[in-house]
């Protein structure tokens, strides 16, 4: 039978049942349901019998899980006793026997098991705003999980947004303008602030970022005291490899040096010209981004973001195209892993 019951005829009919138990084989092993009664984003599926297996599971219905994800972009799976980052890790794979290294990282993060990593590392007061993973880099994860460890005691969420939505809201002037000049993103490397090239690339060999970097169609260029310059220009949007639809993909309103608190732009634009910040982004001819734009788009995530207070044992399932991300603030010890796989390379840039 089909893993998920046909739509309701109204929203009354769809308030007055919430939760369906849906059946895989002969009996109902799984129910399936929504965060708010208006909206399908994300898929909330829950197990009927306390010691289901999720990774049994998961490996049965891998092709009905891969097909709601293309539906609803975003899956999260709850109350099925996932206790530690190995059966998470067994789950992932479950679903992409391959994760991903985390390689050109953009952000600080602990490997805790095979090619699971700690969440971004920043500190606790930090708000994260939402973006896809790696849209930066000339290729990209197709899926990413996140698992709830420890929640933390407030705040902390993953808030997410439904791309499809993204890209319709979004101004179509700010839309054609991108689209037609692209974003070009720099990142200077050894400067004693933000990640070094060595963390970035997970080496100490140069020759191998040099190769990395010619791959990857980015220019570099290295200075004097084991210092590194990047640039690179890369896609404003993406089209899904299997629905074909376009989404905005793109790191600038991230890189972009309005990006970072005030009293800390202040500090960095005192020490360092502009061209060598030690990340920025621009249109790609190289003119400059206007911040009012990068508000606008920072706007249209936040209006779009849903989001829901993390249980332990959480795991949700982003297709990488379909959703964004993003990290909330909180206070108390929070502990949120990462997996990725299915890398995706944009042939086109």
């Amino acid at each position: 039978m089909s893993l998920e019951k046909a739509e309701p005829a109204s929203l009354s009919s769809f308030r007055n049942v919430k939760r369906k138990a849906v059946s895989l084989t002969s009996e109902s092993l799984v129910k399936i349901s929504h965060l708010t009664a208006d909206s399908t984003f994300p898929l909330v599926i829950e197990p009927v019998l306390d010691q289901m297996n999720l990774v049994t599971w998961a490996n049965s219905e891998r092709e009905k899980l891969e097909a709601l994800l293309l539906k609803h972009g975003a899956i999260l799976f709850r109350n099925f006793r996932i206790a530690s980052v190995g059966q998470f890790e067994q789950f992932a794979r479950a679903i992409s026997p391959d994760l991903l290294d985390y390689l050109e990282r953009a952000a600080p993060r602990t490997e805790v098991g095979k090619n699971v990593y700690t969440s971004t590392e920043y500190p606790a007061d930090q708000r994260i705003p939402l973006h896809h993973e790696m849209s930066y880099s000339h290729n990209w994860p197709t899926k990413i999980w996140f698992h709830c460890v420890q929640a933390a005691a407030q705040g902390g969420a993953t808030p997410i947004a439904e791309d499809r939505k993204v890209f319709q809201r979004l101004d179509p002037k700010i839309k054609e303008i991108f689209m037609r000049k692209k974003v070009m993103y720099t990142r200077n490397y050894g400067e004693g602030v933000d990640l070094s090239w060595q963390d970035v690339f997970q080496t100490e060999d140069k020759s191998r970022v040099e190769e990395y970097c010619r791959q990857a169609k980015t220019e570099f260029e290295w200075k004097d005291h084991n210092r590194l310059k990047t640039r690179q220009i890369r896609q404003a949007v993406a089209v899904h490899p299997k629905t074909g639809e376009m989404v905005w993909f793109n790191h600038a309103h991230m890189f972009h040096i309005s990006n970072v608190e005030p009293a800390v732009r202040e500090a960095l634009l005192s020490e360092f010209k502009e061209e060598d910040l030690p990340r920025n982004a621009y249109y790609g001819d190289g003119t400059k981004i206007e911040d009012s734009i990068l508000e606008e788009i920072r706007g249209v995530y936040d209006e779009l973001a849903v989001t829901f207070r993390w249980q332990e044992g959480d795991i949700m399932m982003l297709d990488n195209f379909l959703a964004s991300h993003g990290r909330e603030s909180y206070v108390g010890p929070r502990r949120i892993v990462v997996a990725m796989a299915e890398l995706y390379t944009n042939k086109e840039i």
